[in-house]
């Protein structure tokens, strides 16, 4: 399917579906964020999350989640930016949540980042544990960023355990194996826009084998469009690409997938809350 449009056409008017990872405060969407909102109203997609990454993206997320309804925020700092993390820092995140607990629904992107290395390995896992720490403290699920740094990542997550919160593995692309071990731990595994992509196997059996129960959906927009988008600019509304595709891959409707992961985000993120 090339259109959202032939996929409206296979979904009840109830169907509900969550992008539960968006970038919104990013450039790529300045001039025309009401419009990309609006479509991705009208293509079922009931709420967007979207991530702090820094300081200035946590405030910015927390803007837009207090402007538009259908928005949620997390706060956090990226791997790629805690080189110079200081405490006043995680003062500031820690009032930001006080002082917008209403629109703040989770604490991250936070994790490892192996790959670019933007900061140090050491400083990396250093403020891992200690936005891990912080957002138990706040009583906020976590959102995990992790590229090559698997066997890092698990052993932090359950050396800080429990997850009492729970967490998401943001945009997963590890094996099945490794699957199980971040399902072992009580976490959910969001699936992006790749996994529509004819190459991407290994994923495919990933998103075949977990239980529903643990998965969630995500763009990651502005990054990681899905088929026929690869390479262009990702939005909300391309979630249904991937619901489809995970739909076509465990044999179901489109629609059991959006229940199931709508209801996987509700539980965890505590919309009821906004």
């Amino acid at each position: 399917m090339k259109h959202i449009s032939d996929i409206l056409d296979h979904l009840p008017k109830s169907s509900q579906f969550i992008d539960t990872h968006c970038h919104l405060d990013m450039t790529a969407y300045t001039d025309d964020l009401e419009e990309i909102l609006n479509q991705a109203a009208a293509n079922h997609i009931r709420r967007i999350v979207t991530i702090g990454i820094d300081l200035v993206s946590s405030r910015n997320a927390i803007a837009l989640a207090r402007r538009y309804p259908q928005i949620s925020a997390t706060i956090g700092i990226h791997p790629h930016d805690v080189n110079n993390l200081k405490n006043c820092d995680y003062t500031e995140l820690e009032q930001l949540y006080i002082q917008h607990a209403k629109h703040v629904v989770g604490f991250g992107e936070i994790g490892l980042d192996y790959v670019k290395q933007h900061s140090e390995p050491s400083k990396q896992r250093e403020h891992f544990k200690r936005q891990l720490d912080m957002a138990h403290a706040l009583k906020l699920p976590v959102v995990i960023h992790n590229r090559d740094a698997n066997e890092d990542t698990i052993k932090i997550l359950r050396e800080s355990k429990p997850l009492d919160y729970g967490g998401i593995m943001h945009c997963f692309s590890g094996d099945i194996a490794f699957a199980h071990k971040v399902l072992d731990l009580g976490m959910l595994i969001s699936i992006p826009g790749i996994v529509t992509f004819k190459n991407a196997t290994t994923l495919h059996e990933v998103a075949r084998e977990i239980p529903l129960a643990s998965m969630v959906l995500e763009t990651d927009g502005p990054f990681l469009a899905p088929h026929p988008f690869r390479g262009k600019r990702n939005e909300p509304s391309y979630l249904l690409f991937t619901a489809k595709k995970i739909a076509e891959l465990r044999e179901m409707e489109i629609e059991q997938v959006g229940r199931q992961t709508t209801a996987n985000a509700e539980n965890l993120f505590k919309f009821n809350r906004i």
